[in-house]
């Protein structure tokens, strides 16, 4: 029998790993997930962050716990995706959200700031989708992974923005995405990439301060930066039997500033 929207979009019973889990568009996801039913795993770096994004969670009732991990290390990534097994059982939703941005003119960026940058943005995607599909989603058929990129991924900047690193790796990811998905198929679990445009967060404060949040918004059709409900609908598409003919795709929730700058 066909299912209903309701049904489709429904994670009852699934579990989540969100990286980057404990603010800013990894939080929103979370969010987003837990409140279509499923039991969340947030992680990043800092504990204190992870429990006051955890305790916001919860009393919003929605099954949350946290692990600190820094996902620029292999070892950490294998700690978080075996305590995460552990103690959540199988993982039916990955989302690669921990990300590292840096801004510098690209003939003066810093050797070290692009492989940090690289090292976390790409190389961390890439350790935790392996050890997390090897683990838990490919011998049982059945997985979902979520990666952030950009509409940096994209192409270039606007002037007065330098982030030749940052850019570059989320172009990485987005061809992580498309063949990751196209290999993986075999195994029933789905890829694909969300490219958020601005969205106002730590990472992206520099920026903001630096251009005028106006400025930034005036680029976009819509005439506004994203907001703290933009992501949840793509995100639940993906990770649920709703996007289950979905994979290898990349989608822009940007306002619409990709159509008009060519990306």
């Amino acid at each position: 029998m066909t299912r209903t929207v309701q049904q489709l979009f429904d994670l009852t019973g699934k579990t989540a790993l969100v990286t980057g889990g404990s603010r800013g568009l990894g939080l929103q996801m979370a969010y987003a997930l837990g409140e279509a039913g499923a039991r969340i795993m947030i992680s990043s770096r800092k504990s204190e962050d992870l429990e006051q994004a955890t305790a916001e969670l919860q009393a919003a009732g929605i099954d949350a716990r946290w692990i600190a991990a820094d996902c620029a290390k292999e070892s950490e990534i294998h700690r978080l995706a075996d305590e995460t097994l552990q103690r959540m059982g199988d993982v039916d939703i990955l989302v690669n959200n921990a990300g590292a941005a840096w801004g510098a003119p690209a003939e003066d960026h810093p050797l070290d700031a692009w492989d940090k940058v690289m090292n976390l943005n790409v190389r961390g995607y890439f350790i935790l989708s392996q050890t997390i599909a090897k683990k838990s989603m490919i011998a049982r058929r059945s997985g979902r992974i979520i990666n952030l990129a950009s509409i940096a991924g994209l192409g270039g900047n606007p002037e007065g923005m330098t982030t030749i690193a940052y850019n570059t790796s989320k172009g990485a990811v987005i061809n992580f995405t498309r063949t990751l998905g196209a290999e993986w198929g075999k195994y029933n679990i789905t890829v694909n990439a969300i490219c958020p445009g601005f969205f106002p967060s730590r990472m992206t404060q520099g920026t903001l301060a630096a251009m005028g949040e106006e400025k930034l918004a005036a680029h976009a059709p819509l005439k506004r930066l994203g907001d703290d409900e933009d992501l949840k609908g793509l995100c639940v598409l993906y990770a649920s039997d709703a996007g289950k003919h979905i994979t290898g795709q990349w989608l822009a929730v940007d306002g619409g500033v990709s159509v008009v700058s060519g990306g």
